[in-house]
């Protein structure tokens, strides 16, 4: 199974923001899988990881309180 990159539009905007989400998303794609860049206005989250399915990572952003939504291609 390759690598598949998800990316998606969230409302984590903050370091602090970061740090909540992280345990879960670490949890869900494994630590060093995803980031989060808080200076794009749609706050896109990235995953790159193999064997996780988009809502599995929607289902660990929506549990650690984020709203997330998938950017289309």
């Amino acid at each position: 199974m390759e690598n598949k990159k998800f990316q998606f539009k969230t409302n984590i905007n903050c370091s602090s923001c970061v740090s909540k989400v992280t345990p879960f998303l670490n949890e869900a794609a494994g630590e060093n899988q995803w980031e989060v860049d808080t200076t794009n206005r749609f706050k896109v989250l990235t995953v790159a990881s193999e064997g996780i399915t988009e809502k599995q990572i929607v289902d660990s952003v929506e549990k650690a309180g984020f709203k997330i939504e998938a950017v289309s291609e």
